[in-house]
């Protein structure tokens, strides 16, 4: 019997911006935000969007350089993502992976993944998020050295600045202080190291000695932990939230030498740096690291629906399949079969657009070459990028690198020319920084980075007006 009701499709009611806000601010809280400054002000309610740029409700047009947020990699209006889901839609919807079942999609998607990740990459684990995805790093590490008969292997090490979610055990990886302050956190046994910073940390240095030296902070937490109770360390090839922080070319080898000294597992939460971003398919290939496992979300679908894993590389798969025992560990929509078909066609978009080809051997070197240009600025200390990731230092003083007594009102102040001059540049504290859409061509790039530099000029001249130190 035919169960299914047809139901035509509802008309969207169109209001006006102030009544979108009203009904924003009546009901709707958003991620990390002040609710009450928020609704005081104003969201601004985003329409449309089409290749790099969005569009606002009042009809301004907007460069969109973080791609979403970190995500968007093969640009808005993809039609073959689009059908991908429409079509999976119409098929099957939805089934779970639980009570030793499977979908095509979940399945085929598997392969695909096994078949761009870093050889000895051929089993996934699959959740809805970053977030998702660490949380289920954290068991699985841990289950792992149980079935090796080492469970006081525990504590997993992480940097601060970094930023693995903001689920408890997300937040807890990451080493952002602000989020740790709110809800008692980190949970037990996650222990964290300084970050690679060489604008911070390294100022006298060679990059190449610094490097070596923010390695080495690694090996003196393992020995001050205990080489028998530390677990993994978990760190982003390049971290993103945190500035776009880029680290020395020493640094990751060294890594990888001291996680092989002491046996720990590695884990590259490749969330923002997977699928292109840096010019290969994954960040691990980029900086030279070899892991043992590898998170993602983000890029895998560009942001069109979401969908998060793990890349359990074979150390780990080995014993988590020939032990014979339960993993007790899993989501809802583990797998969700449109979640899946749409990373299939967007895995498949960006292998026939030879995108990652396409940043690693032209759009990131020339992206690298404009931002080298503005180190001109008097307000620039430094620049940095990699692929299509790219970071702006601000400085009161470039003589002297003297940074802003308020470092995050100096980059509020910056991405508020951004936004009115019609350009998405985040600010992290007085780092500027930028990921756009894959599919950016050179044209857009000085763009972008004309729009950069109006943002740059509009800023020193309100620190100039106001004597802002």
């Amino acid at each position: 019997m035919q169960n299914t009701v047809i139901v035509a499709p509802a008309t969207v009611q169109r209001r006006s911006t102030k009544e979108y806000q009203q009904l924003d601010a009546a009901h709707f809280l958003h991620p990390f935000t002040d609710t009450k400054a928020l609704n005081a002000k104003g969201v601004r309610i985003i329409t449309k969007a089409e290749g790099v740029y969005i569009w606002d409700s009042e009809g301004h047009k907007i460069f969109d350089a973080m791609s979403g947020l970190w995500c968007v990699n093969v640009g808005y209006g993809q039609q073959a993502l689009i059908d991908a889901a429409t079509r999976q839609m119409q098929e099957l919807p939805f089934y779970n992976a639980f009570f030793q079942t499977s979908t095509v999609p979940a399945i085929e998607l598997s392969a695909l993944l096994a078949e761009v990740a870093p050889p000895g990459f051929k089993h996934v684990f699959y959740g809805s998020s970053g977030s998702e995805s660490n949380d289920t790093v954290v068991r699985m590490v841990r289950r792992y050295w149980d079935l090796m008969g080492q469970p006081q292997r525990h504590t997993i090490i992480g940097r601060m600045n970094g930023y693995h979610g903001s689920t408890m055990a997300g937040a807890s990886l990451g080493g952002m202080t602000y989020m740790h302050a709110q809800g008692g956190l980190p949970i037990p046994g996650v222990a964290h190291i300084e970050q690679p910073h060489y604008f911070l940390h390294g100022q006298g240095m060679t990059e190449d000695a610094f490097g070596l030296k923010a390695a080495g902070w690694l090996e003196e937490k393992i020995l001050e932990l205990g080489a028998d109770k530390v677990a993994a360390f978990i760190a982003e090839p390049i971290q993103g939230a945190g500035g776009v922080i880029v680290p020395p070319k020493t640094y990751w080898p060294e890594i990888q030498r001291i996680c092989d000294k002491y046996g720990i597992l590695l884990v590259s939460d490749e969330v923002i740096c997977g699928f292109g971003r840096t010019g290969n398919w994954f960040g691990c290939q980029t900086v030279g690291s070899r892991p043992d496992l590898m998170t993602f979300a983000k890029g895998v679908t560009s942001g069109y629906i979401p969908l998060g894993g793990v890349m359990v590389g074979e150390r780990v798969a080995k014993v988590l399949i020939e032990q014979g025992a339960d993993f007790n560990h899993g989501y809802t929509y583990s797998g969700h079969p449109v979640a899946c078909a749409v990373a299939i066609a967007n895995i498949k978009l960006i292998q026939k657009m030879r995108l990652v080809e396409r940043v690693r051997e032209d759009t990131g070197p020339y992206l690298a070459e404009q931002f080298q240009q503005l180190r001109e600025h008097p307000l620039v200390g430094d620049v940095q990028t990699c692929g299509l990731m790219g970071a702006i230092q601000l400085v009161k003083d470039k003589a002297t690198n003297a940074r802003f007594s308020d470092a995050a009102d100096i980059g509020m102040v910056c991405r508020g020319y951004c936004f009115d001059g019609g350009l998405i540049m985040r600010a992290v504290g007085d780092r500027m920084i930028i990921a756009p859409p894959m599919t950016m061509d050179h044209a857009q790039i000085d763009e972008l980075m004309r729009l950069a530099r109006k943002a740059l000029d509009a800023t020193l001249a309100e620190v100039r007006a106001k004597n802002l130190s």
